[in-house]
């Protein structure tokens, strides 16, 4: 049995389809993404996207990820996160595609992390801003700056310092 699925694409947004890969095109940016090893076809006809597959998971899926996409050039993702210390004044600094974390925990040597995709971070004062219009390097980027700041060979509930979410 084989499962249709069809969404339109939402105006500004271009949608490129070669084969499995799904390019989207639109005011803030490009992102893409290859549906490789899924037993999937995608087509487009007009102004329409149309996915079939044989599961109803994989139509649910990948339609959810072209949402995402499309929203992500459009609107784009922002995600907001607080420097938090209570010993030692932490700073952050970026530096092309690195994140340099400095004084944290009073550690002479500085923590670094990458920035994944297109994703911009930006640092002022307490407040660190990752936005970009891919949601995942989004999302992995904020992952990698908690990571990071993750509290080892200390009790976490006396050294709460760190760099958190706050608002997504």
């Amino acid at each position: 049995m084989v499962l249709m699925m069809e969404m339109k694409v939402p105006a500004g947004v271009t949608i490129a389809i070669n084969g499995k890969k799904v390019k989207v095109s639109g005011p803030k940016g490009t992102v893409e993404r290859d549906f490789k090893g899924s037993r999937l076809e995608i087509k487009q006809e007009g102004d329409t996207i149309r996915v079939e597959t044989e599961r109803y998971e994989m139509e649910n899926t990948v339609r959810a990820h072209i949402v995402n996409m499309a929203k992500g050039v459009t609107d784009g993702f922002h995600r907001t996160m607080k420097i938090r210390y209570a010993h030692f004044p932490a700073t952050v600094e970026i530096k092309g595609k690195d994140i340099i974390i400095k004084n944290f925990l009073g550690e002479k040597k500085n923590r670094k992390t990458k920035i994944q995709g297109a994703t911009k971070v930006e640092a002022k004062g307490q407040d660190v801003t990752v936005s970009g219009p891919d949601i995942e390097d989004v999302g992995q980027t904020v992952a990698n700056i908690r990571k990071a700041t993750k509290i080892r060979n200390h009790d976490c509930r006396v050294f709460q310092d760190g760099i958190y979410l706050v608002d997504e």
